[in-house]
């Protein structure tokens, strides 16, 4: 099946994987990460997603790579008119409307089923959500990976066999579970509970399947969990998770971003780059909720008003709606570009993250805990100011506060209420004061982790070097 030559002339040791992410960008983009390391490894990947979301992520492929990746374009299926025809992918679409997304993912068990029929790939390396995937694929006589794209510490609460009658209600989240044999501070807070009996653990839009039976069904039925980790960040938790399940799993490392890949001097990143060439080092704020996350109008008021009220620069990557059927969009408060545009940007379309976050006048964070966004962070030597909107973010803020490497706005514990003062002060302290410098100095002992890439290869490597051995 290779497209890729031999240099080595072992072809024995060359893989054949067909990778299946869920439809988010949150997944996709470390999938596609991990394709790209594979493929310059000598072997061979079957990308599959549906058609729009691999037209975006097209441009993130080096040419050198084309002949080695194949990408799958699979349609969806509108869900008998309640999914959108261009709404493929978590980001295009307002929450109310993701669960109709899931129904449709769940339609390509046929086609993704044909597929791997024709093309007998070695391994298939899939994602949380399709549950009904491994029993096919052990019917085909093809290998199942479960490629996380959470980390360590979040599966590690999820709850494992053997505890169906635990963790029934919402107190039981609050601290962590019987099953965590250390000591940790990794639990829930009380407003970030609200959501998961809505979607994970439960679920009220008839057809589609509780996210918690769906990665249960993953787990039970792949041969090997490979985790976007590295032991060096949690070691407990990656055994936890192998004790806990009696199955391999094996730490991919965490992908971290390259920034040395080549890109294009477009108009809008010499516009931004002008405005932040223009700032002190480490003097600016970047502000970024990522493509899932969307603060309420209350939150992008406090937001907003803390920003002006900290006096800091700030550029805030600005996104007022999920997708074009989102019918509440946020707005700013009414004059507050016109009060902070001596000192700050508001950029409402995409940008380059990775460049705008690298760049030397970027001092600090504001933003979400989702994995991948700490990754990005850590990989530049950026503190983070978090706060947290969906279900997994409160882990891992618990993680990097215990870390000290992240800051948690404080915020009222049944609604999760925060003011602008809190905003203000809580960037301020990891900017500029002396009791903030201890997260200052944590992340750039964190970047040598992280961005340590030889150190992070070599975990693909051993992870390649097992499914070799055991396709």
């Amino acid at each position: 099946m290779s497209n890729v030559r031999d240099n080595d002339g072992d072809g024995a040791n060359k893989l054949h994987v067909a990778m299946f992410p869920f439809l988010a960008f949150g997944h996709m983009v470390p999938y596609l990460e991990l394709s790209k390391l594979m493929a310059q490894k000598g072997h061979t990947v079957s990308f599959i997603s549906t058609p729009r979301n691999i037209d975006r992520l097209l441009p993130r492929l080096p040419e050198t790579l084309s002949s080695a990746i194949t990408f799958v374009k699979l349609p969806l299926s509108g869900v008998d008119g309640k999914l959108p025809e261009s709404g493929e992918a978590t980001t295009d679409l307002p929450f109310d409307l993701i669960p109709y997304l899931k129904i449709a993912y769940d339609e390509l068990r046929i086609p993704v089923t044909e597929f791997l029929e024709s093309s007998k790939p070695d391994w298939v390396l899939q994602d949380f959500a399709p549950y009904w995937l491994p029993p096919i694929s052990r019917r085909l006589g093809i290998k199942t990976g479960f490629l996380s794209a959470f980390n360590g510490a979040t599966l590690g609460l999820l709850k494992p066999p053997g505890f169906e009658e635990y963790r029934t209600c919402q107190a039981d989240f609050l601290t962590p579970p019987r099953w965590v044999n250390f000591e940790t501070p990794v639990a829930f807070r009380l407003f970030e509970c609200r959501d998961i009996f809505k979607g994970f653990m439960a679920e009220t839009t008839e057809g589609n399947v509780p996210d918690v039976h769906r990665v249960a069904g993953v787990i039970d039925g792949c041969d090997v969990i490979a985790v976007r980790s590295c032991y060096e960040y949690e070691a407990e938790w990656l055994g936890l998770i192998q004790d806990l399940h009696r199955k391999p799993v094996i730490p991919v490392g965490v992908l971290p971003p390259k920034p040395e890949e080549k890109y294009e001097d477009t108009d809008t990143w010499l516009s931004i780059k002008a405005w932040l060439d223009s700032r002190k080092s480490k003097s600016v704020v970047h502000v970024a909720f990522g493509s899932e996350a969307k603060p309420s109008q209350t939150e992008v008021n406090a937001i907003a008003l803390g920003l002006e009220l900290s006096g800091l620069p700030f550029f805030w990557v600005l996104k007022t709606r999920r997708g074009p059927w989102d019918t509440e969009p946020v707005e700013l408060p009414e004059g507050f570009e016109e009060r902070t545009a001596d000192r700050g940007m508001v950029w409402r379309g995409w940008v380059e993250q990775l460049r705008t976050l690298s760049h030397d006048s970027i001092g600090l964070v504001l933003t979400h805990p989702g994995w991948g966004t700490i990754i990005e962070a850590v990989r530049f030597a950026k503190p983070m100011v978090m706060l947290v909107f969906v279900c997994d973010q409160g882990l891992n803020a618990r993680v990097i506060e215990e870390k000290k490497i992240g800051y948690m706005i404080p915020r009222e514990e049944t609604e999760g209420l925060f003011t602008k003062e809190s905003v203000a002060t809580s960037l301020r302290l990891v900017m500029e004061e002396e009791e903030g410098k201890v997260y200052r100095e944590n992340v750039k002992e964190m970047k040598r982790l992280f961005g340590d890439m030889d150190r992070q290869d070599r975990y693909v490597d051993s992870f390649l070097d097992y499914l070799v051995a055991n396709r």
